[in-house]
């Protein structure tokens, strides 16, 4: 396996569900869980290490996906862990919950406005702003349930 295949499923997490069960479906899920573990370490750290956090996993994203950008195969999940990385900087507790529930949605469902068009975009950034959009909706709730508190 290339360096860039494995961080494009990020780290391996994109296949497991396809070595589990024979399929890829449900492995965005899979991926953002996994990404969700050190975006939410790097909380200690203050939201402005968060915000660097995500700038570098969208370059990452932008960089694996590339070759696979065509296809957008299931098992590319470096995607989700960028969306993750964004939808809970500055957030804890419930508020992250929320903001991981909300991402998920949006970019599983498209339905919410600019995540399908932001997936209709040229290559790798087609792949990735998808999930960039749907974790801004997912950082957008998760804030909003902070402002509530």
């Amino acid at each position: 396996m290339t360096l860039r295949r494995f961080v494009a499923a990020w780290f391996g997490s994109g296949l497991v569900l396809r070595l589990l069960r024979g399929s890829d479906a449900g492995s965005g899920t899979v991926g953002a869980v996994v990404a969700l573990v050190p975006a939410l370490l790097l909380a200690r750290f203050g939201w402005v290490v968060q915000v660097v956090a995500a700038v570098v996993v969208v370059a990452v994203s932008l960089w694996a996906a590339a070759p696979f950008a065509r296809d957008d195969p299931g098992w590319v999940v470096v995607d989700e862990a960028a969306g993750t990385f964004v939808a809970v900087i500055g957030l804890s507790g419930w508020a992250v919950a929320v903001a991981f529930v909300v991402f998920r949605v949006a970019d599983a469902t498209k339905r919410f406005p600019g995540v399908g068009p932001a997936e209709r975009l040229p290559g790798t950034w087609g792949v990735t702003s998808d999930d960039l959009v749907a974790g801004l909706y997912g950082l957008g709730a998760g804030w909003a349930l902070v402002g509530l508190a």
